[in-house]
């Protein structure tokens, strides 16, 4: 589809506008629409959004069409089924962006029309390009697991606390924003057995049983670092002078991470710790045995995680242990 169906206005308008002191920028093509327009745009975003990125995110996306649409001199209620289409056409972006910038301008039409600003949604009608993804995901196995992390020098406490943080997200395949995100109190122990809990997307929390050997690379990191406030956080950054800051690691603070196998010649890890300092996905793919797991993801397995890893096993396991102690 050509823009040609929907020619740029030549008067020339700014597309954004700051309509009071406060300093608040608007898309011109809302501010035209009217004060409930102009408000009902500003409580979507202030509460119909929780997620900060998410807000962020389509707060870009929306002002990009709008002010799409403002330079084609289309007003709020003109904008039709067409006019999105051709702005998806025409978008410049990769498919996941062109993807999310839809559904960014489809929510925010929604909320217009549930607010009775808009008549109808136009952007429904309109289908996003296709994105298929093939994975690649280089798999390691059991014993390149262990040997990488043997091959972390242990003797600092930024070395235990990185040994510490990869066992973690061997064992339980957690998303590295949910493992440098966990505090003190997130590491725990019932019976003889640790735990993990994660805090995933959307406020839901989830309990993992570790593997032995990521129960002893975070308890030695704890005991190292001398970690004993519940909410300080569990991984934390480091002040030039080597030294736990007491802020949070952060995801792009695993950016280094490829280092940590040694130098080249295939050594274990050299091409899956980039994945593990990737924004926000799951950890070190490993080998996992039993049946029900997908065809990607491998994880070590030994004896005493087969319970745990049989559904509602966890559970069961912990309930065994807390009564035997």
């Amino acid at each position: 589809m050509s823009e040609t169906l929907v020619p740029a206005s030549p008067a020339g308008r700014s597309a954004i506008e700051r309509p009071d002191a406060a300093g608040v920028a608007l898309p011109a093509v809302i501010v035209d629409a009217g004060p409930e327009a102009v408000g009902r745009f500003l409580k979507y975003f202030a509460a119909g959004i929780a997620n900060a990125r998410t807000r962020d995110a389509y707060g870009r996306a929306v002002g990009q069409f709008l002010a799409w649409c403002g330079a084609r001199g289309l007003g709020l209620r003109s904008i039709a089924p067409l006019h999105v289409a051709a702005y998806i056409r025409t978008h410049p972006g990769s498919v996941p962006t062109v993807k999310q910038h839809l559904a960014a301008v489809q929510a925010l039409c929604d909320w217009l029309v549930v607010h009775q600003v808009l008549p109808s949604n136009p952007a429904p009608a309109v289908r996003g390009p296709k994105h298929v993804v093939t994975g690649a995901t280089p798999v390691l196995t059991p014993e390149e697991i262990w040997s990488l992390l043997d091959r972390i020098d242990t003797g600092t406490r930024v070395g235990l606390r990185d040994r510490a943080l990869v066992s973690v997200m061997v064992s339980s395949f957690a998303r590295v924003s949910a493992a440098v995100g966990m505090r003190r109190e997130d590491y725990f122990r019932q019976g003889a057995r640790g735990w993990l809990r994660l805090h995933e997307n959307g406020g839901r929390r989830h309990d993992v049983p570790t593997h032995h050997r990521a129960k002893e690379a975070v308890e030695a990191y704890v005991a190292a670092a001398g970690l004993e406030d519940a909410r300080a956080p569990l991984f934390q950054s480091v002040t030039r002078a080597a030294r736990l800051s007491g802020r949070p690691l952060g995801a792009s603070g695993l950016a280094g991470y490829d280092q940590v196998a040694g130098d080249g010649g295939g050594a274990p890890g050299d091409d899956v710790l980039p994945h593990v300092s990737g924004d926000g996905h799951h950890g070190v793919p490993v080998e996992r045995g039993d049946a029900g797991a997908r065809a990607t993801v491998r994880r070590p397995r030994v004896a005493e995680d087969d319970e745990a890893l049989r559904p509602d096993g966890g559970r069961r396991l912990a309930r065994r242990e807390s009564s035997a102690s």
